[in-house]
């Protein structure tokens, strides 16, 4: 099995926070490199920045973790392809109102269609939606 980890599954192995060992389990479970794309990894420093932002953490505690995932990222992912077709499938994908996806969302899950992975995620809408469409998905507990 092929996980990919979107920025909710990420975050939290550089910011201790709840979900942070329910993720380091789903890791430990499946021990293959999980797929980490660009796209996750700006999203991830996006959080970090707005973490630091409204106080919760540092400014520099935010740098020190995305240099942190960014090298974990290099050793310790692999990094799919970017593909414009999962631009085209997830902009479809947001005309099904019904999943309930922002288009950021629909990117992932768009991605993990294509690379057949099984999506890891905090967010249930994704995950809502990415079981409608006949994805696996992971929720860390």
């Amino acid at each position: 099995m092929t996980l990919y980890l979107d920025a909710s599954a990420i975050v939290p192995l550089f910011v201790a926070e709840a979900g942070t060992d329910p993720v380091l389990k789903v890791l430990t479970d499946h021990p293959d490199l999980p797929l980490v794309g660009d796209f996750a990894l700006g999203e991830v420093a996006s959080a970090l920045g707005r973490l630091a932002r409204i106080g919760l953490i540092s400014f520099e505690r935010a740098s020190a973790a995305l240099a942190m995932a960014d090298n974990w990222r290099l050793v310790g992912t692999e990094t799919p392809a970017f593909d414009p077709v999962d631009i085209r499938v997830a902009a479809s994908l947001v005309r099904r109102f019904e999943l309930k996806l922002r288009l950021p969302d629909a990117i992932h899950a768009a991605t993990c269609q294509r690379l057949d992975a099984t999506l890891v995620t905090f967010d249930r809408r994704l995950a809502d939606a990415a079981s409608a469409l006949g994805l696996a998905v992971i929720v860390p507990a």
